[in-house]
């Protein structure tokens, strides 16, 4: 009774909380990374899918803010070539709106708050001779062009989680954690599986509380923090996207400036679609029901059609989207204004360290858990330093981080393969693709074909390495299949995986 289960249990399987949880095995710690629901389930899937340094907030002077996630941009392109990849935006400039001079400003700052070894530099643009000109409204006669990156923010939570496993780390999805329970100096943590409906009890020496929007939520049901002044305070805030068929020519994305101050990407997705997002809107109820509103929709649609000559409607939507980010709440009335830093805190009064996040973004995650490391452990030379920052991300230890150099020779690898496949299977699993096409010969060695090109030796991956149990947890977050496949395949898909179920647990 004297000893812990666990060095660290990490409350929360969003892209923080993976994130911290690979770190901490990476230093040697015994980890454990319990999830409610699926990793990415919520906020870390919703996103709109960039690593960005957040050219708006230079507005707010979050220059430390933006400085760091400029750099972390080529931090994470250098270790998940596979899942993120440099991008180009367009920004047209509308008279009314920013002055061309202060953009112009802002890109400069952009360029030079952080070196750059492989993102280009900004530029103004001529939209009556360049082609990113050619879709726009005859009004646009000029603007810019800056680079950022485009990322798979679920696969990224995925692919965390899955490095600490390999490190030693347990994950735990479909467990939530039902309370925290001081006992001296470790923790008692409660825990639900919702697959036995069994509870169980664990003990941790340390707990980090990265449960997201239900972080307050979390220390509410534990009894902590209750006549604490200084506990930070979470605003959750949604935020919605639209997708639509792909409405303009080439791969850059845009930038759209808005009236009301704030701005929308129009964005290249899946190949034959085009995202357009996000909202941002204050919001109370349950974040897993947060869905798209009347309101959304109509603002999203405004705000693309106020720049492009192709317009669209309502009906052009072919899906939608929705999650709740946690901001750290810094008083601000502006949901807009509200600061995208994090907060950390350490509870006082606590024998064992527990330690709560209060907002954060997909970009700085990284830099979020060495943070709480090094809170957590004071720098204890006992564990390893800072290291994720060098370390690949399964899938992404490919030679000097050329993705187009080992694309091109997975075709020929695998020149009996449809070339379509060869690179989705290249961009969601780089070089861990070779781990379920290992010995493959031809199609017939990939097991059931389900349809659409998506075969059984992938589905097995997926539910053996990378935690998914659900059809959704296939279709949605490990792939974004769900836009691409028809409802034969989807049904095929899931008797397969009622059958596979059936026999893991007499198994």
């Amino acid at each position: 009774m004297n000893k812990a289960d666990y060095d660290l249990c990490v409350i929360g399987g969003g892209i923080n909380g993976a994130g911290i949880a690979r770190d901490a095995a990476g230093r040697g710690l015994s980890v454990l990374l319990v999830e409610a629901k699926d990793l990415a389930a919520a906020t870390s899937s919703s996103s709109t899918k960039l690593i960005h340094g957040g050219l708006r907030y230079l507005e707010y002077f979050e220059f430390s803010m933006v400085r760091e996630a400029l750099k972390e941009r080529e931090v994470l392109l250098s270790i998940a070539p596979h899942l993120i990849r440099p991008m180009d935006f367009v920004l047209p400039h509308m008279e009314g709106q920013r002055p061309f001079w202060m953009i112009r400003l802002g890109l400069f700052l952009y360029d030079h708050l952080a070196r750059r070894r492989v993102l280009k530099g900004s530029k103004a643009l001529d939209f009556r001779v360049h082609a990113a000109g050619a879709c726009l409204e005859g009004i646009y006669e000029r603007g810019f062009q800056y680079s950022d990156c485009w990322a798979d923010d679920a696969r990224l939570v995925v692919l965390n989680a899955v490095d600490a496993a390999r490190r030693g780390a347990e994950v735990l999805t479909h467990t939530p954690c039902t309370a925290l329970e001081p006992d001296g100096r470790f923790w008692d943590v409660h825990l639900f599986d919702e697959n036995t409906k069994q509870a169980k009890t664990v003990r941790a020496s340390m707990v980090v509380n990265a449960a997201g929007p239900w972080v307050s939520d979390m220390l509410q049901r534990s009894g902590i923090g209750q006549d604490d002044d200084n506990l930070p305070k979470t605003r959750l805030v949604k935020g919605s996207h639209i997708i639509t068929e792909r409405l303009f020519d080439g791969d850059q994305s845009y930038i759209l400036q808005q009236s009301d101050g704030r701005i929308c990407f129009a964005i290249p997705y899946e190949d034959n679609y085009t995202l357009i997002g996000t909202t941002e809107e204050d919001y109370n109820d349950d974040p897993y029901q947060a869905g798209l509103s009347d309101d959304e929709m109509t603002y999203l649609v405004a705000a693309y059609n106020g720049y492009f000559s192709r317009k669209i409607s309502k009906d052009d939507v072919l899906w939608s989207y929705s999650g709740v980010r946690p901001l750290f709440d810094d008083g601000d009335a502006d949901a807009t204004s509200v600061t995208r830093d994090y907060k950390l805190y350490m509870h006082p009064g606590c024998d064992a360290p527990l330690l709560s996040i209060f907002g954060g973004k997909l970009t700085t995650y990284r830099v979020l858990a060495e943070d709480v490391l090094e809170t957590l452990l004071h720098l204890d030379n006992r564990y390893a330093p800072r290291w994720t920052a060098d370390e690949p991300l399964p899938g992404g230890g490919m030679r000097d981080g050329d993705f187009d150099a080992f694309l091109a020779q997975q075709f020929e690898r695998y020149d009996w393969m449809p070339i379509g496949l060869v690179e989705r299977y290249a961009r969601s699993y780089g070089t861990c693709m070779d781990k379920f096409l290992r010995g493959a010969k031809g199609v017939k060695d990939l097991g059931k074909h389900f349809g659409d090109n998506v075969y059984e030796a992938e589905v097995v991956y997926l539910l053996q390495h990378e935690f998914a149990q659900s059809l959704e947890d296939i279709l949605w977050r490990r792939t974004k299949l769900g836009l691409h496949v028809d409802n034969k395949t989807i049904k095929n898909i899931a008797a397969f995986l009622e059958s596979y179920n059936k026999k893991a647990k007499r198994k």
